[in-house]
């Protein structure tokens, strides 16, 4: 097992344990460990070689061993001892928007519901508001969960799938009867929720390819195993396909099957106008047209482009949302990329509820190349954040001047996350916020309020001189929240007018703004900041999703604050409060 299949498995121990009614301080050393395994700056493979586990932070020497184990044989008994203790689906409760461990426990231990069809039927009957703790409302609030759960059945977090789609790649890649092998649909154009991967590859063996594929150690299920193609269910639960072309062919599938289909409509249509047919293998002569024009020579996917008199598009701008006005105009724009980035905002350390501390932190970002860090962790009204009051506050400033002071070469700016509090105020006061290089504002709470009053809200918070930019904007959880009410044009304008910053929230969970708002607020001159609201030194790495999200809102390095340089970004945070 790799290590997300490892905590997976560890959060798993830790809510049996806790439907067990264990010891709460066992309970939270397996989500400690689960926590920790996500976040390793080092393979686990040499961790567990060179016998280094336990200096892992979150890491005793009893889950340390069982690490170990699961990692060498892929299975531990005591996890499949305990699972025998309960229904075997008993967990999918946990899927459920809103219910935790101890509301599942109560459910279980007296009414016996173990699956989402009885607790479906106990909500129904009454028997669930019949509870001491839960009530109408709650039974209400636990049936819209399940039909949320439902709704979005079969859907995955692009985060969540990209570690395994990229190994997959390189596998297929790897084969030696594999000449080229690429990534196709929704995950190509980097659409925030995908429901499979579609795998293309050029060869001219494809039975062994076909074999290599459906044998592959993610596989779980074997759907269909063709000569030229197979489905398969991975371990992950997501459905992946590959497609086995002849390298002529290879160009053509690659831009049919990585979509979307609105945009496979206008290719279509530009080909029928020369006569062509255009499909997943070739240009054609199309029955019953005059050939116009001849049929061009293809040698890579963007030659298919250039034939249809186009400006190649990038993958993530295939939405059929001006893309090929703007290529046949040759004002596709020259979007922003990974190397780009020079620092960014939005970051946690242990001081509220990061995992890593500031220097960890900073030493991250050094690795990574960037040129500044900026640490905003929680204000106060996150409690459950551990957030810092204006003690604390002042303590870490002082601290971050003192590293500042110790390296000339990078620069960490001292930030908080300021709650936007349910009128509109911040939750520090304006001589507090003066002290800092930056603020971001964000909603951490009263998530239910109509439109327009959070419209407000969020709105009054941006006329704040010192707020420098706007976290997670409609406070979307992807598969588990919904966004809160809110008007996002009256935002933008707001933001425009104000002189706001609006962050783009890299963090998997989030990708918040939306990239369909993007070219709007672009439109009107908002800037952005990618952000990976990371609580982990692991966490930074998110900024990768944040790009590709940048990118198909049609982002260019221009539009992106924190793609200055070190010389210039001081200017920028502190550009609103001297207008």
């Amino acid at each position: 097992m790799n290590k997300d299949e490892i905590a997976d498995v560890f959060e798993n121990i830790a809510r049996l344990l806790e439907l067990k009614g264990e010891n709460p301080f066992k309970v939270r050393a397996y989500t400690h460990a689960a926590r920790a395994l996500e976040t390793l700056s080092e393979p686990l493979e040499t961790l567990i070689a060179e016998d280094r586990l336990t200096a892992v932070d979150g890491i005793g020497k009893a889950t340390g061993e069982k690490i170990a184990e699961l990692s060498t044989h892929g299975r531990l008994d005591y996890y499949n001892n305990l699972r025998e203790e309960f229904p075997p689906d008993i967990l999918t409760l946990f899927d459920i928007q809103g219910l935790g461990a101890k509301k599942i426990k109560v459910l279980w231990d007296t009414l016996k519901v173990h699956s989402v069809t009885n607790l479906e039927r106990a909500c129904k009957d009454g028997s669930v508001a019949a509870l001491p703790g839960f009530g109408e409302k709650t039974a209400s609030n636990i049936l819209k969960g399940i039909e949320h759960m439902r709704s979005h059945a079969g859907e995955f977090r692009f985060g969540d799938v990209a570690q395994i789609a990229e190994g997959l790649l390189d596998d297929l890649r790897g084969h030696p009867d594999v000449n080229l092998a690429q990534i196709a649909g929704s995950f190509r154009r980097k659409k925030e929720i995908v429901r499979d991967l579609d795998f293309i590859v050029s060869t001219k063996q494809p039975e062994a390819v076909m074999a290599f594929f459906t044998a592959h150690p993610l596989v779980e299920n074997v759907l269909a195993h063709g000569a030229t193609k197979s489905s398969v269910i991975l371990k992950s639960g997501i459905q992946c396909d590959l497609r086995a072309v002849t390298g002529p062919e290879f160009p053509f599938a690659l831009n049919y099957f990585t979509g979307s289909k609105e945009h496979n409509v206008r290719m279509r249509s530009r080909a029928l106008s020369r006569g062509w047919s255009l499909n997943e293998y070739r240009f054609s002569a199309a029955e019953g047209r005059e050939l116009l024009q001849p049929l061009p020579e293809i040698h890579e996917e963007a030659d298919i482009y250039r034939a249809l008199d186009l400006d190649p598009v990038e993958p993530e701008l295939r939405e059929d949302r001006g893309e090929i006005d703007a290529a046949e105009k040759h004002k596709l724009p020259r979007l922003v990329e990974w190397s780009n980035l020079r620092g960014t905002f939005h970051n946690h350390t242990t001081a509220s509820d990061g995992r890593a501390t500031l220097e960890d932190m900073v030493a991250a970002a050094k690795e990574l190349g960037l040129e500044y860090l900026g640490i905003a962790d929680h204000s106060k009204a996150s409690f459950q954040a551990n957030g810092l009051d204006e003690t604390r506050l002042a303590a870490q400033v002082a601290r971050i001047a003192e590293l500042n002071a110790a390296d000339s070469e990078f620069r960490i700016f001292a930030g908080t996350e300021c709650d936007i509090l349910k009128d509109g105020s911040l939750d520090f006061p304006d001589e507090v916020l003066a002290t800092l290089d930056y603020v971001v504002a964000s909603v951490h709470s009263s998530f239910t309020l109509p439109e327009a009053e959070m419209t407000k809200r969020i709105i009054r918070a941006m006329e704040n001189p010192h707020v420098t930019m706007l976290g997670h904007l409609t406070g979307r959880l992807l598969l588990s929240r919904e966004p809160y009410q809110l008007n996002i044009p009256a935002i933008l304008d707001a933001a425009a007018a104000t002189g706001t910053i609006i962050e783009l929230n890299a963090n998997p969970r989030r990708l918040d703004m939306d990239w369909r708002w993007w070219p709007l607020a672009r439109e009107k001159g908002v800037k952005c900041a990618i952000n990976p609201d990371a609580h982990s030194t692991a966490g930074l790495q998110d900024l990768i999703f944040g790009v590709g999200i940048a990118r198909k809102g049609w982002l260019t390095k221009s539009d992106v604050i924190n793609t200055l340089p070190l010389a210039r970004i001081e200017s920028v945070l502190k550009s609103k409060r001297s207008a």
